[in-house]
């Protein structure tokens, strides 16, 4: 890295460039991964279904986000389907952040619904049924059922890459050797990952919900002696966690410009290495994992070529497991 800066290789503006990316992807990364660590935390086992939570509300989003910003301009069917078979393109629509705030305001929040929606019929059709049956079903259930939502995807869009944004508001930093790009995507971004992980920690320490899952986390035997609702608890954590996956996946295809039905896959390694790194079972864990991993992955390209990235965070992951066996909060939910 010294001779790279020495030589003129690598500039002060390519690491900020590299770090802000980062950043922004780490919040993606920490916001799917709060999702996950609430219903791990809960339920003691790891949903491999996670990402295609984030898929198929992703498309929701998109869906109406399209159908808004193209209303009484193209027929219903083709905007809520993102232009299946070539009937309608990005240019045509017109869909970014600052050409249709109202389209991205509003696909946001059906994302976020949709992933909420999905998850509590998933627990209701597959999951609650298997909780007496132990961890190992629940996952491997969990991973029928993201194929099953994975090719319902395939079967819906085809599996073709949809662009989905035109270029929008940015703003250039200039830094010694060069300029670092600001989009409006990825202030938005910031400012909902802000909101949303403040609301958590509210949510957990100030709201009676919150205490009551923190103590079926800790104990659900005594949670239930105490009068607590255990049902009724776990179906409102689904209801959070899906919504967190929806807006995880909105904003990451919103981020890329383009979705395809693997965008949730792709994302769930690292959102599971982040939910490792921080501690299985921490709220606060998952977001500071989902960042570092962000970071990790987006400033190695400083010494390894890109495809290679990924890889790199896995390989911190396990450096951290070596000192930290629990993880960086050790798995303390509160």
């Amino acid at each position: 890295m010294f001779r790279q800066l020495t030589t003129g290789e690598l500039t002060i503006a390519l690491i900020a460039s590299y770090l802000w990316r980062g950043l922004s992807y780490g919040l993606i990364i920490g916001l799917a991964g709060v999702g996950l660590s609430l219903t791990y935390d809960l339920l003691d086992f790891a949903n491999f279904a996670h990402g295609d939570y984030i898929t198929l509300s992703a498309f929701a989003g998109w869906g109406v986000a399209y159908l808004i910003a193209g209303f009484n301009q193209f027929k219903p069917g083709s905007l809520l389907f993102l232009g299946v078979g070539g009937a309608v393109y990005p240019r045509d629509v017109g869909v970014s952040v600052t050409s249709a705030p109202v389209a991205i305001l509003f696909g946001l929040m059906v994302a976020a619904l949709a992933g909420a929606l999905l998850a509590i019929a998933l627990d209701s059709a597959v999951y609650k049924s298997m909780r007496g049956a132990g961890n190992i079903t629940l996952l491997i259930a969990s991973v029928g059922v993201a194929f099953v939502l994975r090719y319902t995807a395939v079967y819906l869009f085809t599996q073709q890459t949809f662009g989905l944004t035109i270029d929008s508001w940015s703003y250039e930093v200039s830094l010694p050797g060069g300029t670092v790009t600001i989009t409006s995507a990825s202030v938005l971004l910031l400012f909902v990952s802000v909101f949303i992980m403040l609301g958590v920690h509210l949510l957990l320490t100030r709201t009676k919900l919150g205490k009551s899952m923190r103590a079926m986390a800790a104990n659900q035997q005594l949670a239930r002696v105490t009068g607590i609702p255990s049902e009724k608890i776990i179906r409102r954590t689904w209801l959070i966690g899906g919504a967190l996956a929806g807006v995880a996946g909105f904003m990451i295809a919103l981020l890329q410009g383009t979705i395809n039905y693997q965008i949730g896959w792709t994302l769930l390694l690292l959102v599971f290495a982040g939910v490792i790194m921080g501690g299985i079972g921490s709220v606060y864990g998952a977001i500071v994992g989902g960042i570092l991993v962000g970071l990790i992955t987006r400033v190695s390209l400083i010494w390894i070529p890109a495809s290679f990235t990924e890889a790199t965070g896995f390989a911190v992951m396990i450096l951290i497991l070596l000192t930290r066996p629990a993880g960086i909060f050790g798995g303390d939910a509160a």
